[in-house]
Parts: structure tokens; C-alpha cells; sequence
């Protein structure tokens, strides 16, 4: 992560910290335009945007944190989570039980 990615994310943890969603999802957005590459910010982005309640939007951010990081549970549990305050209830369970899986030991993407 370079070093004005990090600085941006920080400052955006704070803001978060703060109560200030909306400038610290704006703050996230800019991480992961800069690094698109970057799963923390993305991540960051996703939940923001779903405490937001912007779901469509938040749901963007999951599905990208899934697609760099397919075997991390942390972003399947999000994803559904984002689903379910989303009324999606079929994807939020789909999303369950991959992050199930994974916290068996198991794999949703082979390496």
C-alpha cells in the first residue's frame, strides 16, 4: 500500500471513529480508486456504505472484496450480512455459507 493510501485510509478510520460515515466512505472510495487492488479499503468502503444504508452500493464493495480475497470469511460474512439489510435473503444465505465453509478449513476458489 503506498504511502498516501495509507495516510487516506487512516484518516478515513478516524472519521469513522467520529460517527462521520459519510465522509469517511468518501474517504474509503478514494483508497480503492487510487489502489483498486486494495481489499482492506474496499472492504472498509462495503460496510460504511451498508451503515449508510446504501446497499446496492455496499453490496459493489462486498462483491469486490469476494472477488480479490474468494477465500477470505471475513468478506463472504459481510457480503451476506450486506445482503440481508438488503432484503436478499437467497444471496445473504449463499454468501453464509461459503463464509461456513471457509471457517471449516475449507476453500471457495481453488489457489
Amino acid at each position: 500500500m503506498n504511502a498516501e493510501v495509507e495516510e487516506l485510509f487512516d484518516d478515513a478510520n478516524g472519521d469513522l471513529g467520529l460517527g462521520e460515515l459519510e465522509v469517511a466512505a468518501e474517504k474509503y472510495r478514494r483508497c480503492v480508486e487510487i489502489d483498486p487492488e486494495f481489499f482492506d479499503g474496499w472492504h472498509a468502503l462495503g460496510m460504511a456504505l451498508m451503515k449508510l444504508g446504501r446497499y446496492p452500493e455496499a453490496i459493489e464493495a462486498g462483491l469486490q472484496t469476494v472477488e480479490l480475497r474468494p477465500n477470505e470469511q471475513i468478506a463472504w460474512t459481510s457480503l451476506s450480512l450486506m445482503y440481508v439489510r438488503a432484503g436478499m435473503i437467497k444471496e445473504a444465505e449463499a454468501a453464509s455459507g461459503k463464509a461456513r465453509i471457509i471457517s471449516w478449513g475449507g476453500k471457495v476458489k481453488k489457489d
